[in-house]
Order: structure tokens, then sequence, then C-alpha cells
């Protein structure tokens, strides 16, 4: 088994087919396809099921997209590390994030790690839920996590991060009384706009209501972060931001306002055990130099 057939065969997982998988990593199909079938003769089986539009997994191939992600992780690694030995500079960081940590404080953090170490490449995922940053980087696809303390994290390990506050974020013209504060029952009854369960908004949305015993006034459900504070502005409702977020709302017009309790979130960031890459080993302690 080469590190090549398991790249061509995750790029097809990836790519949904053959042909767009060849076009993606700039090879002929036919050497994609015959290493494909190579592996397959390895494994004495076949790993896709060949489909008049494209491929689907077979369970082997289900059983092995894990194991080739975390040996294509391992063998990265292990080349970053040889290159620090050698004294060669580059390397890429790859890190999972929820999104509003993305904002705040991935970007800060980024920042300084860029200005230390300018060769290094940094690719940012960016998943649906929180639970799904753990799976990624236990699975070896992203070597850093930044979550929300409250995931469940199981055996990785981790550096809290130190807490940040989240604020109301207002229509400007919205008829709450003028001041920089809200209380929670306050904001319970506001129309709300929200991001699907299992994201960081809509979780401490749901913390407050459940507090208080009152179901939330949801007004649109959305994914797509980018349209909040634009409905926001439009006057639809009320939403839940991160300080640096809801301070760039407030400079397009919305009001911003502190929560009282004051509401605070704690992100975590993650990584498997073992050795890390140069670049993450750097980039844990550039932030554990700042917690």
């Amino acid at each position: 088994m080469e590190r090549r057939q398991l790249e061509y065969f995750l790029a097809v997982v990836q790519h949904g087919g053959f042909t767009a998988a060849a076009i993606a990593l700039h090879v002929a199909q036919p050497s994609l396809s015959h290493a494909i079938r190579t592996l397959e003769r390895e494994f004495g089986g076949s790993l896709f099921h060949r489909l008049p539009h494209g491929v689907a997994l077979t369970a082997a191939g289900e059983a092995l997209v894990r194991p080739a992600q975390q040996v294509l992780r391992d063998l990265s690694t292990a080349g970053s590390l040889v290159r620090e030995v050698l004294g060669l500079e580059g390397g890429r960081l790859d890190i999972v994030s929820q999104t509003t940590l993305s904002v705040d404080p991935l970007a800060g953090l980024l920042g300084g790690f860029h200005r230390a170490h300018p060769k290094v490449a940094v690719r940012v995922v960016d998943p649906e839920r929180g639970p799904d940053v753990a799976l990624m980087v236990a699975a070896g696809r992203c070597e850093l996590g930044l979550v929300d303390a409250a995931v469940t994290t199981g055996d990785l390990h981790g550096i809290d991060l130190p807490a940040q506050e989240m604020h109301v974020v207002l229509p400007p013209d919205h008829p709450h009384p003028p001041g920089a504060t809200i209380t929670s029952r306050e904001l319970a009854a506001l129309d709300l706009i929200v991001t699907p369960p299992g994201t960081e908004i809509r979780a401490a949305l749901d913390d407050v209501c459940t507090t208080l015993g009152v179901e939330p006034k949801i007004v649109v459900e959305t994914a797509h972060r980018a349209m909040i504070v634009p409905l926001v502005l439009a006057g639809v409702g009320a939403t839940l931001l991160p300080a640096s977020m809801a301070r760039d709302a407030g400079l397009r017009g919305a009001r911003m306002l502190s929560n009282r309790p004051r509401l605070l979130r704690h992100g975590r960031l993650v990584w498997r055990s073992g050795p890390l890459s140069p670049a993450a080993q750097a980039f844990v302690d550039l932030t554990a130099l700042q917690v």
C-alpha cells in the first residue's frame, strides 16, 4: 500500500467520482483508476460501487476512510518533524473550529502565529456542530480544534481559553428602553434569529430559556451565519453574538446590549494524544502563553 493510493482513494470519496478526483489531483484518470484497482486487489475486495453517475462506498470502503485519513495525517506529521530537524521552514496547520470561535479568538491567535511563522500555510475548517469538531480531530482529519468547552471531547487533550462575553443585538429601532443592558427574561421574550440546534448561538439562547422555563420565540432559524446581522438590521428580530461580532453589528447600526446576568462562553483548544506537527505544536505553545 502506498501513500499515493490512499490519497487517490480519499480524493474519490471527497469528489464523488473518478473523473472529478482526477481533475482535482491533476492526474490522468486511467492512472488514478489503476491505483484504486491495485489497492482493491491488495485488500481483496471492492472499495467502491461503480454507478452510472459517480461512485458510492462499499462497506469495505467505508471502513477504510478513517484509517486512511489517520495514516496520511501521521505521515504528514512525521514529514514535518523531519523537516524541522533539517532546519526547513514551512509546513501546514489544519484547524477545525466552530464559526464564532473562528472569529474570536482564533483570528487573533492566528495573527500572532502568522507573525511568528509566516511561511506556515493555515487551513481552517468550519463544521456544522460542536461535536463534529471533536470527531474530526479524533479521526485525524484536522490536528487542532476549537470547540465550546461544554462539548464532550472524549480523550482529546486541550487548553481552556479565556471566557468571552456574548451580547444581545437588537434592530436599530427596537423599542427596548435606552441603556446598555437587558435581562435574561427580556431576552427570552424577544423575537429571535437563531442558528440550528447544536451551534453555539442556539445553545446559549436555549440555555437562557431553559433556565427561565420558557420556550424561545424563534422567528428565523438559519445556518447561513452571514445573513444574521442583515436580518437584525432589517428589523426581523434580535440575536446573540460574541463581543467582536456584536461590535461589528453595532458599527452597522444595530444596538448592542450586555445581558444581565452576563452570558459567558468558554472555548477549548483540543488535539489528539501523541506528537503534533511542528506547526501545530507551535500554535499550542503560543495559545498556552495567552491563557
